[in-house]
């Protein structure tokens, strides 16, 4: 895997991602749902259509696969022109595709991302016994590849996939429970784990597109593995949060939604403002068009724009700047190292870690990372009607 510094978001070009996927006609899963993600992570998606499919909600209806040759070319069009820095794989369609995309592929020095997609979250299966055969000479090229557990035991189980050479991240979202583990494993065993509750809803489409996208963007701009793999799993679930209900069946996440929730560089998105007359001052913050999402005691509240900036009222408090950061024990050694006072990040109550600073004016500044509980805290208010 390329070592490459971390791209800056606001000044260096996005990382170049090529997807190589199948279409959904609905928009919730495949190539749809991986430009989305690319796109919303600060990447540029580039696309080989391997399959058009008719399906929406309820189903896949239709599937018509792209020739080989054709996929072929829409890569080398990439490739040849606007490179590449890390490769996304979903449904490939046939065994031919397979061997074809990884002819190219081995060609190819950048990170890839296997999504060894067999089963729609509909039901419908979208590869045969000879494609999954074939993933074999994929994943032996592949940097990580992201099986679900039904998938994981169609390519023979752990031992299987690690024996043809690259990290597991097997997802645990169908195992049984309200906890859901993903477990990211390499030739040594497990290197990570992710225990996260399970999000109560039907508007799943997607989940398993959407996450190695993010992973294969992370990558692409140079970061780890396991800090890839957890910006793209918050990537996920916030989405999963804010799926906008569409459909009669599993419904589409709501990938427009995730904005400032996943940082690859600090981000100014929360300030707590004092509040003298809590009652007051929440109805000044509604009668702008904010959207209160907490309201504990009558001394604090928070509100939420559109944008997925948050801000916060308490009753005696001076104002706090905050500022999320996307590995805090990291920003703190980085301060400390320029000369900034800045204290260690200590847990909070509310779900958040904060390093406690100071600006030359006296401000209380707050160095933080809070991942889902900036704006779905388990206490979040339910949305109005």
């Amino acid at each position: 895997m390329p070592g490459r510094a971390i791209k800056d978001a606001m000044t260096d070009k996005p990382a170049r991602i090529l997807i190589v996927a199948g279409s959904d006609s609905g928009g919730g899963a495949g190539i749809q749902a991986d430009i989305k993600t690319v796109t919303m992570l600060g990447g540029h998606a580039m696309t080989a259509v391997t399959a058009i499919t008719a399906q929406n909600t309820l189903g896949v209806s239709g599937v018509h696969p792209v020739p080989a040759e054709m996929v072929v070319a829409q890569m080398r069009a990439c490739i040849d022109d606007i490179g590449v820095d890390a490769v996304k794989i979903g449904m490939i369609g046939s065994a031919e595709t397979a061997h074809a995309v990884a002819g190219v592929l081995e060609e190819v020095s950048a990170p890839i991302v296997l999504d060894p997609v067999m089963v729609a979250t509909s039901g419908a299966v979208l590869a045969d016994d000879a494609t999954i055969v074939a993933f074999a000479r994929l994943m032996r090229i592949a940097a990580v590849v992201t099986p679900n557990l039904p998938e994981l035991a169609a390519l023979g189980g752990e031992a299987a996939v690690l024996g043809l050479g690259p990290m597991l991240l097997a997802k645990g979202g169908h195992a049984e429970g309200d906890t859901v583990t993903d477990r990211l494993i390499g030739p040594d065993g497990e290197v990570a784990r992710w225990s996260s509750p399970r999000i109560d809803t039907r508007h799943t489409h997607g989940t398993g597109c959407t996450l190695a996208s993010g992973l294969a963007e992370g990558l692409g701009r140079g970061m780890a593995l396991v800090d890839a793999v957890a910006r793209a799993r918050l990537f996920v679930r916030m989405a999963l949060h804010e799926a906008p209900g569409l459909g009669r069946g599993h419904g589409p996440m709501g990938h427009h939604m995730v904005r400032l929730d996943t940082p690859a560089t600090p981000t100014l998105n929360q300030v707590t403002l004092p509040a003298t007359d809590h009652a007051a001052s929440l109805a000044f913050y509604r009668a702008l068009g904010l959207t209160p999402i907490v309201d504990a005691r009558g001394e604090y509240a928070r509100f939420e724009d559109a944008g997925g900036n948050t801000l916060s009222i308490h009753k005696g408090d001076a104002a706090t700047v905050f500022v999320e950061m996307p590995d805090l024990d990291a920003a703190v050694v980085a301060a400390r190292a320029a000369g900034i006072a800045v204290g260690d990040p200590v847990a909070q109550p509310w779900g958040w870690r904060e390093a406690a600073a100071t600006d030359p004016a006296g401000n209380a500044i707050r160095l933080y990372a809070a991942g889902e509980n900036r704006r779905f805290p388990p206490w979040r208010l339910p949305c109005p009607d």
